[in-house]
């Protein structure tokens, strides 16, 4: 599912990075998404730095699929 990006995908991808690790939302750094609207929605894929860039890895090469 997606998450609303103000009140849960920012504090978790803060805390996230502050620990060591990323989060993304498969295509962008989470913490540089400028929300359009104060209920958007994002993906959100949290985990260890190298967790984090395999699954971005996969959404670059399967993009055209998923």
């Amino acid at each position: 599912g997606k998450l609303r990006i103000l009140y849960e995908c920012f504090p978790m991808a803060m805390i996230m990075e502050q620990a060591g690790g990323l989060a993304t939302t498969g295509k962008v750094r989470m913490l540089d998404v400028v929300p359009a609207d104060i209920h958007d929605r994002s993906p959100i894929f949290l985990g260890s730095a190298e967790d984090v860039k395999e699954a971005e890895e996969y959404f670059r090469e399967y993009d055209s699929v998923i």
